[in-house]
């Protein structure tokens, strides 16, 4: 049997936003503060969850490429 996946959740503006705003002051919410911005985003806590692992795979690669960039003109004290 074919795993049924859940339908894509899409999100407004103002949703995001509140999203973007918690993940600025934690990006490893506990199950509680998950709960906490379900309530006010209006999505379940597992929506939160899977938003914030994708966020963070986001903001790792950002980190990844910016470093990248960094060492891509190396100053050499030579």
């Amino acid at each position: 049997l074919p795993v049924k996946k859940k339908p894509r959740t899409f999100y407004s503006a103002e949703q995001l936003e509140e999203l973007e705003k918690m993940f600025q002051e934690d990006h490893y919410p506990d199950n509680e503060k998950r709960r906490e911005i379900a309530a006010v985003v209006g999505v379940t806590p597992q929506r939160i969850l899977v938003w914030f692992q994708n966020r963070r795979a986001k903001w790792r690669k950002l980190e990844k490429l910016s470093t990248k960039g960094k060492r891509k003109y190396p100053t050499s004290s030579a």
